[in-house]
């Protein structure tokens, strides 16, 4: 799981700002978000252009030269910090599998070329890469002919393009040990990555590659009768049957006149709802989740009624954005959850006030009565 995360000088971010997850509270209620001692469901409050979503993005970089999965580089444009003259952007990782920690920093010039890449497990630097000189090294049991240097004088275009990490994963043969062990972890936890997006656009980044339809997706999973359940209980009642249409299986709404496809009868918000649980299926199979402004089209109970829905999931974690008060509640999270991101710096709640915060106080009211302006 994903313990912290810091970047420097990444889009809005000139500074070092830093998401801790590995800082809960002994709070007694909403236990349930909280495993091995870290936070695994969180919601970033901040206002229009406070950085929510380069924030998301800069968590989300990491897939870029790790993974094989979908990308959007498109929206990495403008990537280094346009007041700052440093020539590259860095980031910094830290996980944990199994009781062992895994430090991954690396530094790009662009989201595409790596300057640097270095790894720690479990306290011992087990890789190091400096792609401007070409040199490094790793001593990971299992790596010994590798040649980590050989691959850029091979293939000259590829100098600052490929990850020496990703190179080790898929082709030393590891043995099994810990520290091995923990890096097979680390490269499988960022390989099931997922970020996903509608607010200007319907997007996602991660987990798997290419497009899909959101209805053909439900069908496959066989989800039709829960995804019925599941608008119902926000009071869209539609009976959908499943039936051929243009020679493959399609989503529709039977009605006493006839049936259409639900795509054609469905409201703006009822697509947006069927995309949220859409990838609400896809989250069980993801290790973190990342929804940017997740509630931009839905009223503020159904906003709180998915919080609670994804609370479901007790192995995904789950870092969604809002501009919605009305989610800061203990009824639903509780204080070390929510994270307020402002002036370059993202903090708790409860580390933003010497208040005692209890189950009882009212987490909006404290917000507005300024209870929280560090």
């Amino acid at each position: 799981m994903l313990k912290r995360f810091s970047v420097t000088n990444f889009k809005n971010f000139k500074t070092k700002i830093s998401l801790l997850l590995d800082q809960p509270c002994n709070y007694e209620f909403n236990e349930d978000i909280i495993k091995n001692d870290i936070i695994t469901k969180t919601i970033i409050y901040g206002i229009n252009g406070s950085g929510k979503s380069n924030l998301a993005l800069a968590l989300f970089d990491i897939i870029f030269h790790l993974t094989d999965r979908e990308k959007t580089p498109s929206r990495y444009q403008l990537y280094r910090n346009l007041n700052s003259n440093k020539p590259t952007a860095d980031f910094e990782y830290l996980f944990t599998f199994n009781g062992v920690d895994v430090l991954y920093k690396y530094s790009k010039t662009d989201v595409t070329t790596l300057t640097h890449e270095s790894l720690q497990i479990d306290g011992q630097e087990v890789f190091d890469f400096d792609y401007k000189n070409n040199v490094g090294y790793t001593s990971l049991v299992g790596t010994e002919n590798l040649n980590l240097t050989q691959i850029s004088q091979n293939n000259p275009t590829f100098t600052s393009r490929l990850s020496r990490v990703k190179y080790i994963a898929n082709n030393a043969l590891l043995v099994d040990n810990p520290i091995n062990n923990a890096f097979r972890d680390f490269v499988a936890f960022v390989d099931n990555m997922l970020m996903f997006y509608s607010l200007d656009t319907n997007g996602y980044q991660g987990l798997m590659v290419g497009g899909d339809s959101i209805t053909q997706g439900i069908i496959r999973e066989n989800k039709v009768e829960d995804f019925q359940e599941f608008l119902a209980k926000q009071n869209i009642k539609y009976n959908l049957v499943v039936a051929d249409y243009n020679g493959e299986k399609e989503l529709f709404c039977k009605f006493s006149r006839g049936t259409v496809p639900f795509m054609s009868v469905a409201s703006t918000g009822t697509k947006s709802l069927a995309l949220f649980y859409y990838w609400y299926i896809k989250m069980s199979y993801a290790t973190l989740v990342c929804i940017d402004e997740y509630d931009a089209f839905y009223h503020f109970e159904l906003s709180q009624d998915l919080v609670k829905l994804v609370k479901t999931l007790p192995d995904t974690q789950i870092i969604m954005s809002t501009q919605n008060t009305d989610l800061l509640s203990n009824d639903l999270l509780r204080p070390d959850a929510y994270f307020i991101l402002k002036e370059n710096q993202i903090k708790s709640l409860n580390n933003l006030t010497d208040k005692d915060i209890r189950h009882a106080h009212n987490l909006q009211k404290m917000y507005k009565a300024g209870s929280f302006n560090e």
